[in-house]
């Protein structure tokens, strides 16, 4: 089966479940209170760390660096909002991970790990063969 289908499918069931056992632990109006405050907070961090974000990059412009960093956490900020605007408590936990940024400092320390391992060192030179052909008229003097 597809990962994705499959995380499509398993992250509405768990969402389910979790607020149907936490409304019958402390109430259906304070479970529903608890996904809007956790929505309304998110948010406002997210524009928060999101402002923060674009300060930084627009100082690794004026520096004349690329804002690589500051890109990737751009856009992990808006899906950090997205993710705590969809009611649920899992996806309000990544939510809060990815906007955090000591967190998403280390997510990003494990992905890229993952991906530095790809990639090519760069060589300082060209490789190539040459034939020196050495004829009258390409002599000049």
């Amino acid at each position: 089966m597809n990962p994705i289908l499959l995380v499509i499918i398993l992250i509405p069931v768990i969402e389910i479940y979790l607020l149907i056992k936490i409304g019958s632990q402390v109430g259906a109006i304070t479970t529903i209170f608890l996904i809007f405050t956790t929505a309304i907070v998110g948010v406002y961090y997210a524009k928060y760390e999101g402002l923060n974000t674009l300060k930084s990059g627009f100082a690794q412009l004026s520096k004349n660096e690329t804002p690589a960093y500051e890109v990737i956490s751009g856009a992990a900020i808006a899906f950090a909002a997205l993710l705590l605007i969809i009611p649920g408590f899992v996806t309000d936990i990544l939510g809060f991970l990815l906007i955090f940024p000591v967190s998403r400092r280390l997510i990003f320390s494990k992905f890229s790990k993952k991906f530095n391992r790809k990639e090519n060192k760069k060589k300082n030179y060209i490789d190539g063969d040459f034939e020196d052909i050495e004829d009258d008229n390409d002599r000049k003097i």
